[in-house]
């Protein structure tokens, strides 16, 4: 099967969620600075969000360069994945119209959870695909930053129902610790794109 199609797809997808959350922003009626006061939470939960489809945007690109091959189950775990990522702006919203109320902002660590679950699931249908020491499985089949991810989410979650501004502290932390791709495996990509102009 060729992945072309599937980074496509994805693409299309990605670039459809961060679009919603930007419609969700709506302009005060009022011209004055102070009128945008109240929308500073808003503006900072649709950043998170943002800034989390980029994070899985980036990751996915560089989870899909380093993909050899794929089949059928390849193509349903990453609909797994993009499934639980096009809930994100749902949850912003909800977020957003309730001002950072516990059940909203543990709602969002759920779907936070799910979608970094899914994307582990995702990958470790590509490693059974691939051999051993394949560069994706090689790298990638610690997973990390997806376990510590998890644990963090299954935290803030019923800590929301106690500091709901504390959870999306650690939504944040969790941002940071994904902003970056993983190094070994944009290095890896890096070399072969090098050896590949030569």
């Amino acid at each position: 099967m060729n992945k072309s199609r599937l980074e496509a797809f994805s693409d299309g997808l990605f670039a459809v969620v961060i679009t919603i959350m930007v419609l969700e922003l709506e302009a005060p009626e009022e011209v004055s600075l102070s009128s945008l006061v109240p929308l500073i939470p808003i503006f900072l939960s649709y950043v998170l969000s943002f800034v989390y489809g980029a994070i899985f945007w980036i990751n996915h690109h560089y989870l899909l360069a380093a993909t050899r091959k794929i089949n059928s189950a390849v193509l349903w775990a990453n609909l797994n994945f993009l499934f639980w990522l096009s809930l994100i702006p749902f949850f912003t919203s909800w977020v957003d119209e309730n001002h950072w109320a516990a059940i909203p902002v543990a709602a969002y660590g759920v779907a936070l959870f799910m979608v970094v679950l899914s994307y582990r699931i995702l990958e470790l249908v590509l490693f059974r695909l691939h051999d051993a020491d394949a560069l994706i499985v090689r790298i990638l089949k610690s997973g990390r930053r997806e376990k510590s991810s998890m644990v963090a989410f299954a935290l803030a979650v019923p800590l929301a129902f106690l500091q709901p501004f504390v959870s999306m502290l650690l939504y944040i932390a969790v941002a940071v610790m994904w902003f970056l791709p993983e190094h070994g495996l944009e290095q890896a990509l890096s070399k072969k794109d090098i050896c590949e102009i030569k």
